[in-house]
Parts: structure tokens; C-alpha cells; sequence
């Protein structure tokens, strides 16, 4: 079985900073594509920030110059940097990996369960 488990979410003032965690374990043969997505309240979950494999890197216009994503293949562990936060980041954040688990020819997408960071004075 794969698990990925978030950590890192909290309560936060304007203008803060927070870093997400986000580890896999399990039966793990592989990790391609890792990522973060979020889910405002009232909101559908919208694609963050991902990083392939070979590390290139891709944000959402809202988070640009402000947040910045990372991996540690090593560690099967992905981050998310998060500066200058606003209350519009108020958000579950959640951890989204395409892993091909051992003796799977096929990589699956998995997710995590979430973690909530709130941005308010």
C-alpha cells in the first residue's frame, strides 16, 4: 500500500510564511510527477505548483515569486514553500504523486488527506 501523509499546515498572519511537508511511503517503486493542489472553502481544488522528476517546476500565476516547490527524491518527500502568504491562501492543501508501486508496470495518482493553512490577522 502507498500512503502520502501533509504536514506543515497552521494559522498564520498576512505577510507569514509556512513550509508544507508531504511523505510517501509503502511499496514504492517509482515517484514521476509531485505536486500541491488546494480547496478554498466553497471552491473547487485548483493545481498549486509541480515538479517532474527531472525537477522543472511549474506554479499557478496566484502563487508566483511567492511560493516555491521542491523535492528530495532520497527522502520520496516533497515541499512547499510558502512566503508572503495572503488570506486568499487560506486553504486545505493537499499532496498529489504519480508513484508505480513494485511490481506495478503502471504509475497511479495518490493523494494525501490534506492539511489546512489559514492566513489571518
Amino acid at each position: 500500500q502507498v500512503q502520502l501523509v501533509e504536514s506543515g499546515g497552521d494559522l498564520v498572519q498576512p505577510g507569514g510564511s509556512l513550509r508544507l511537508s508531504c511523505a510517501a511511503s509503502g511499496t514504492i517503486s517509482s515517484i514521476n510527477n509531485m505536486a500541491w493542489y488546494r480547496q478554498a472553502p466553497g471552491k473547487g481544488r485548483e493545481l498549486v505548483a509541480i515538479i517532474t522528476k527531472s525537477g522543472y517546476t511549474n506554479y499557478a500565476d496566484s502563487v508566483k515569486g511567492r511560493f516555491t516547490i521542491s523535492r528530495d527524491n532520497a527522502k520520496k518527500t516533497v515541499y512547499l514553500q510558502m512566503n508572503s502568504l495572503k488570506p486568499e491562501d487560506t486553504a486545505v492543501y493537499y499532496c498529489n504523486m504519480n508513484i508505480a508501486a513494485i511490481g506495478d508496470l503502471n504509475y497511479r495518482e495518490y493523494w494525501g488527506k490534506g492539511t489546512q493553512t489559514t492566513v489571518s490577522s
